[in-house]
């Protein structure tokens, strides 16, 4: 039986026609998985396209210039032409067929070839190879991985390291989580000799806020942050709480709360955090970490989700109200004492 580098190796070097996919709600390692994976099959001489369940936020929307991606959300018919004219399928970013939202009809009756390159815990069984590493910083830095590992750096072009290094970059908290490692650090070393400007790139990413945005930060830290930390049987935990008016009164636009969860974690005795955002099917939440508080099988066990050690995502379908209550009845089992 061949190794995953080598059974996807033999699949490039057929002549089918690929579609990349990424999970809903994209950030920045899914977006720059995906036109990564895209500039470096295209420099193989590969026909490719892409699809996603929905646009990304503003900041990173710009990566996917030169693609043709088309999104589910605004034309579906479009896309679902593509899952009928492609051969294989490369799934990337995602471990469920859930987490594409509403293509996951597409994805599971999709009848050719289908490749799973993840980082994601308790990868689903349903590709035909799937490269699955949950140590890796993200999936832009196993890209590269699985690329070295094939012998085929050569197609790697400014166009692709630019991508990979925006997902790495994105995962890793500007490198500073603890999935970072010597080999990453030294594939970015390898990106910037390839002529990217990472300067470029941060400032695209982190440095381009507006000014609705940076005041829905500043409204959610200093009237929606609660902290329990207070007295002799508080907990290190904190959580931010977001309605839809309040989103709605600073003009809300997908990407505006990135990261505002770490804020959290910045705070002086903090262990973990969540951002807790009501959207128009119900609770959306983002669980945060560090040390030895694991928030992944907490936000899968009581809130339908799941992730990485550190950072989880989870989803409540009852009100803020509720929703709180069920968290704050839980606290003990995240702070055993």
């Amino acid at each position: 039986m061949q190794q995953p580098f080598e059974a996807l190796k033999t699949l490039l070097q057929t002549d089918q026609r690929f579609l990349l996919i990424a999970h809903k709600s994209p950030d920045g390692d899914a977006v720059g998985s995906l036109v990564g994976m895209f500039h470096l099959l295209k420099n193989l001489g590969k026909k490719v396209e892409v699809v996603l369940p929905d646009p990304p936020a503003v900041n990173i929307v710009g990566f996917l210039e030169g693609t043709d991606c088309l999104f589910y959300s605004s034309d579906s018919n479009a896309v679902e032409n593509r899952f009928m004219e492609a051969d294989c399928l490369i799934c990337l970013d995602f471990n469920a067929i859930s987490r594409v939202g509403d293509m996951q009809h597409l994805l599971a009756g999709f009848q050719g070839k289908k490749v799973l390159i993840d980082h994601h815990t308790e990868p689903e069984n349903f590709a035909d190879i799937t490269i699955s590493e949950v140590h890796c910083s993200s999936t832009c830095q196993l890209i590269y991985q699985c690329f070295e590992g094939m012998d085929l750096l050569s197609s790697m072009d400014q166009h692709a390291a630019r991508c990979l290094y925006l997902g790495m970059t994105t995962d890793t908290g500007s490198f500073r989580f603890p999935s970072v490692t010597a080999k990453t650090h030294k594939i970015v070393a390898d990106l910037i000799e390839r002529g990217i400007e990472q300067w470029k790139i941060h400032q695209e990413v982190f440095d381009n806020n507006s000014v609705n945005q940076l005041q829905l930060r500043g409204f959610a830290v200093s009237e929606k942050l609660v902290l329990l930390n207070q007295g002799p049987h508080g907990f290190p935990f904190g959580y931010i709480w977001l309605t839809k008016d309040d989103l709605a009164r600073f003009n809300y636009q997908p990407g505006d709360t990135e990261g505002l969860v770490n804020t959290i974690l910045s705070i002086e005795g903090m262990k973990a955090g969540v951002l807790i955002q009501e959207k128009s099917d119900g609770i959306k939440m983002s669980f945060r970490s560090k040390d030895e508080v694991h928030v992944n099988q907490f936000a899968k066990k009581h809130f339908n989700g799941g992730g990485h050690v550190y950072a989880a995502g989870g989803f409540s379908p009852d009100s803020m109200d509720v929703t709180i209550s069920k968290l704050l009845s839980l606290m003990h089992e995240l702070f055993p004492r």
